[in-house]
């Protein structure tokens, strides 16, 4: 299928924004308009949160079409791509609704992009620890280990390192991006709760079918409850091509000592005052007699 752009599209999709991402008046009210034309499903997660496997579930949901709206993926911090959806809202390309996922902090240039077509994305929230966790469980498999860093290097022969040394990486060069990550959302969702979903892991664990539901309802697409069930079906009977690991709370704890979880405390609690989200962001990692 190929896609006709109109003047008004092509001219949209290289105008320039501030230097703050906004948009100015005309072509807001422009994106505004053709973003009410279709529905979008935004996964909007941090790496290791399920976004793969909860992305093919809707796929399979609504007979959806898998779109990458940014540039490139290598590097894993994603910036909405402008052009990507002009083509999709103006364009109609692809046909089908389109579903992607994004590794994408809520930083100011990134939501007036969501803003002005509209898109009410999903976040997850899933405990630091674990995420972490399985993170290096995917850079210890080997394979393209140069292309998953997360705004990062990560350094030659990592999978040689001892554990230790991998622990700490993780904690110094991975987990600061992670705590921006659900400052931002966190922070962007309290101030505007209607535009953002927000999942919890431990839900989505208890009850997928439940979690995808939520989802499409949230990004207005309809779908029924038996349709997310069989989609859920479909893609755990291939959820090892899609990435997903264990799905077991607590392997945080087998990864990292005392004192890398108080790191990440101080990185998610005394930096960002996410003091409110502990359990959800590091309740799974926390040990027992550790203080509140």
């Amino acid at each position: 299928m190929s896609a006709t752009l109109d003047q008004s599209a092509t001219r949209a999709a290289f105008e320039m924004p501030d230097i703050t991402g906004r948009f100015d008046e005309a072509l807001t009210e422009y994106l505004t308009t053709i973003g009410a034309r279709r529905a979008m499903v935004m996964f909007a997660f941090a790496p290791k949160a399920a976004g793969t496997f909860l992305r093919s579930a809707a796929i399979h949901a609504i007979d959806g079409q898998l779109m990458r709206v940014t540039h490139a993926l290598g590097g894993r911090d994603g910036t909405p791509y402008l052009p990507a959806f002009i083509l999709y809202y103006a364009g109609h390309f692809p046909a089908r609704t389109l579903v992607t996922h994004i590794h994408m902090q809520a930083l100011p240039a990134n939501c007036r992009m969501l803003e002005a077509f509209g898109i009410r994305p999903i976040i997850m929230l899933r405990d630091l620890g674990d995420m972490l966790a399985s993170y290096l469980d995917m850079l210890n498999a080997g394979g393209g280990t140069e292309a998953n860093g997360l705004n990062c290097v990560i350094p030659a022969g990592f999978e040689s390192y001892a554990d230790d040394a991998k622990a700490d990486f993780a904690i110094d060069i991975l987990a600061p991006w992670y705590a921006s990550y659900f400052a931002s959302w966190l922070s962007y969702a309290a101030e505007f709760p209607d535009r953002v979903c927000v999942l919890r892991y431990r839900e989505f664990l208890a009850d997928p079918v439940k979690t995808l539901e939520r989802s499409l309802r949230h990004s207005r697409v309809e779908c029924s409850e038996e349709q997310c069930r069989m989609a859920v079906e479909t893609a755990w009977a291939d959820r090892r091509r899609h990435r997903f690991n264990q799905g077991i709370r607590g392997r945080g704890r087998l990864y990292f000592t005392r004192h890398h979880i108080q790191r990440l405390e101080h990185l998610l609690f005394e930096h960002y005052r996410l003091a409110s989200h502990r359990d959800d962001l590091l309740g799974a990692s926390t040990p027992c007699d550790s203080a509140a």
